[in-house]
């Protein structure tokens, strides 16, 4: 199986770190040309030179942009106007209990993990149509089936992403163009690994020990017992942004580890 993407432009949202790093490399080692996007300049940099190095004659890119606000989504698409692979990766979480979580911090996780993907999806997809050929990958979560009862508000946002994901496979049926989203289980990219740190200090384990303790008690459903790699994430996303996965469409594809219990 080759996977080829060369002469692909591919955009990856929230990509200076974690699952968005790991695909972009995935992408770029595929040969397509990759743009980066953070809201720092200087952590854009940096997410260019990592994908450079991993794919050396890559053709990579970077934008600075806030995707949380319809401007910030604004200027990556003035920045690049056309792409044939998108990739709405860019979230944020954190445990917060339902009755501490106020309407503005549920406004937050709503716009950079729901509106900045429906914008960008906006943006794009008329032009994939056009061609006759794109990619539209959300990355939502294991948290979208199993909400998490310390994270409501981000379980919602993840749900949130499957429904726009089905809703614009069916909106582009029939043009070439496939719109699917990914859910991940717990993986150790650096949110996970910081939000865990302060416990692993206490305990005197290491970070990686921490993560699987916590796997297995916090999602004891889950069939590896262990976080995922971020690694093990983007494979599944760089195959279904190839032609190879020309039949999957509408699709909410699971790399969770099995955390999931369900047949289907």
């Amino acid at each position: 199986m080759n996977i080829d993407l060369l002469g692909k432009v591919a955009i990856v949202t929230g990509s200076t770190q974690g699952i968005g790093l790991a695909i972009a490399k995935g992408l770029a080692g595929s040969g397509a040309t990759v743009v980066v996007n953070g809201r720092k300049q200087a952590a854009v940099d940096a997410a260019v030179a990592k994908v450079q190095e991993s794919a050396p004659g890559a053709e990579v890119r970077g934008v600075a942009a806030d995707l949380g606000t319809a401007e910030g989504c604004q200027a990556l698409v003035e920045a690049e106007p056309t792409a044939d692979i998108l990739v709405n990766n860019v979230g944020i979480f954190g445990p917060q209990d339902f009755f501490d979580t106020p309407d503005d911090e549920w406004q937050r996780f709503f716009d950079v993990n729901v509106m900045s993907g429906v914008r960008l999806s906006r943006a794009y997809l008329p032009g994939m149509e056009k061609k006759g050929w794109g990619r539209v990958i959300f990355l939502s979560s294991e948290s979208a089936l199993n909400i998490p009862a310390d994270m409501i508000h981000y379980g919602f946002t993840k749900t949130a992403n499957l429904s726009v994901s089905r809703g614009l496979a069916k909106r582009m049926a029939g043009t070439g163009v496939t719109v699917n989203s990914v859910l991940p289980g717990p993986t150790m990219s650096e949110g996970v690994e910081g939000m865990l740190k302060e416990a692993a200090e206490k305990s005197g384990k290491s970070v990686q020990e921490t993560a699987i303790d916590f796997v297995k008690a916090e999602r004891p459903s889950s069939i590896i017992q262990r976080p995922a790699e971020v690694d093990e994430v983007a494979n599944l996303v760089v195959y279904v942004a190839s032609p190879l996965s020309s039949a999957t469409t509408g699709a909410a594809l699971r790399v969770d580890g099995g955390v999931v219990d369900s047949i289907a």
